[in-house]
């Protein structure tokens, strides 16, 4: 196990042209990680999607957001993706992926380009939605990863391709496990 936890923006910089290489339309689910509490991480063998509580057992439902009129959970930030090849060299550890905060890890190309709002993503046996929720890198992904974390994500590239992740909300419920291609359907 390495003793870096942390890259420089140089080394992050550098990982681009990879992350660039992600699949297009169609990449493995990687990782399913349940919030069950505010700092609480456990990864899933299986997930379900449900259209009102988003992914079972996580806490989304729960967590306040200060960007709806009601303070209540935000609908189009139901599920929160990130791409696998992004947090692999930002988390320097797989076992630091989790400490991102985002419930599915994809190997997908998720820039606003390739996957626009609307963009739906077949899973398993249910499909979400991609919406215009920006989701950038915050005070906590500081503290666990490092200010060039931060940066490199919040930077023109990384909101360019979405380092940090994309929101989306379920449209069919359905069943997700680890290893299930996540599908491009229609935007």
């Amino acid at each position: 196990m390495s003793t870096v936890t942390h890259r420089s923006l140089v080394e992050l910089e550098a990982g681009i042209d990879e992350i660039r290489r992600s699949p297009k339309d169609q990449g493995p689910l990687e990782l399913i990680v349940c919030r069950s509490a505010e700092n609480q991480r456990e990864t899933l063998e299986r997930g379900v999607l449900d259209i009102d509580d988003g992914l079972v057992g996580d806490n989304w439902k729960v967590r306040p957001s200060t960007i709806s009129e009601d303070g209540l959970a935000h609908p189009d930030m139901q599920i929160n993706l990130t791409n696998v090849r992004a947090i692999s060299l930002i988390a320097v550890e797989r076992e630091r992926w989790q400490l991102a905060g985002d419930q599915l890890y994809v190997d997908l190309d998720l820039s606003g380009d390739n996957l626009p709002p609307g963009t739906r993503l077949a899973i398993g046996s249910a499909i979400i939605e991609v919406t215009d929720q920006p989701h950038r890198g915050c005070a906590k992904f500081n503290e666990r990863f490092g200010n060039a974390a931060l940066k490199f994500v919040n930077s023109p590239v990384g909101i360019e391709l979405n380092l940090r992740g994309i929101n989306a909300r379920v449209v069919k419920s359905g069943e997700i496990h680890p290893g299930d291609t996540v599908t491009k359907t229609k935007l």
